[in-house]
């Protein structure tokens, strides 16, 4: 297996020849969004590429670069409607009005009408580019949902009176291990900061956290302290999910006259 799986980082024959041996493309998508004070902004996209690279060297495939922009910055987004939203504004330094209704001059529907319309452009350009599958890897969880809808309506697109022949699939990865790690799918508290000190090692600093152990940093959810966290922990989760999404992702790629039916949960 190559070292290399990062599309944008190859040269034209390196993605031919892993393309050739294993038609799998995995595409991250995450967003700009607090995770307390001792994680960085861009969380869910580096978590949600450090998975998909992890897939990819596992089990074959390649990794798309990771997708950060485009959702609806008015819903599912814990610095526009959490419930201490006004403790992200202060420590961020930023007026409540850059958060309110109508600052982002399109309404929530057309945001996420739009945001469909994106991830539905990267399925077809991964399409385009001969891969036969190809998975959303969700690192902020709301856009699941995003990511379902647009391979439910790839699923149903016709290319020269025939259905497509890429398969596609998205996870975000906690849902695939809660029996083994039910605390899993937190927000920026045990379960994803041990993550983040797992796959993206020096970007999480625990000393910005509260002196107080007692004291939960804002707009963290979490079942487990947060100080409880580490890269051992992460690093085990990290193995679990990988070997049961590269499962899913390869039994796509070789049954696909499985995934093909009406109706098939992505």
């Amino acid at each position: 297996m190559q070292n290399e799986v990062q599309y944008e980082r190859m040269l034209p024959r390196q993605i031919v020849a892993a393309r050739e041996a294993c038609p799998v493309v995995y595409i991250p998508i995450g967003t700009i969004e607090w995770h307390g004070p001792h994680n960085p902004l861009g969380t869910d996209a580096l978590l949600a590429h450090a998975l998909a690279v992890r897939c990819a060297k596992a089990a074959g495939g390649l990794a798309f670069p990771p997708l950060w922009y485009g959702e609806s910055r008015e819903e599912g987004l814990m610095d526009a409607n959490g419930a201490e939203r006004e403790g992200i504004w202060q420590a961020m330094n930023l007026p409540a009005s850059n958060f309110a209704p109508g600052y982002m001059r399109f309404s929530p529907q057309e945001q996420v009408a739009s945001y469909n319309h994106l991830l539905l452009h990267c399925l077809l350009q991964a399409q385009s580019l001969g891969f036969k599958v190809a998975t959303f890897v969700a690192g902020h969880y709301p856009l699941i949902d995003h990511a379902r809808a647009a391979c439910s309506l790839f699923h149903q697109a016709r290319f020269n009176n025939r259905r497509a022949q890429m398969i596609t699939w998205a996870f975000t990865g906690h849902e695939l291990v809660r029996d083994v790690y039910p605390e899993g799918g937190d927000h920026a508290g045990f379960w994803e900061t041990s993550l983040m000190l797992a796959l993206c090692p020096g970007l999480t600093d625990m000393n910005e956290l509260p002196a107080d152990p007692q004291q939960r940093p804002v707009s963290v959810i979490t079942a487990e302290p947060v100080r409880n966290a580490s890269a051992e922990y992460g690093e085990k989760a990290v193995a679990l999910i990988v070997e049961r999404a590269t499962k899913r992702v390869l039994d796509r790629l070789h049954n696909p006259q499985a995934y093909y039916e009406h109706g098939v949960r992505f």
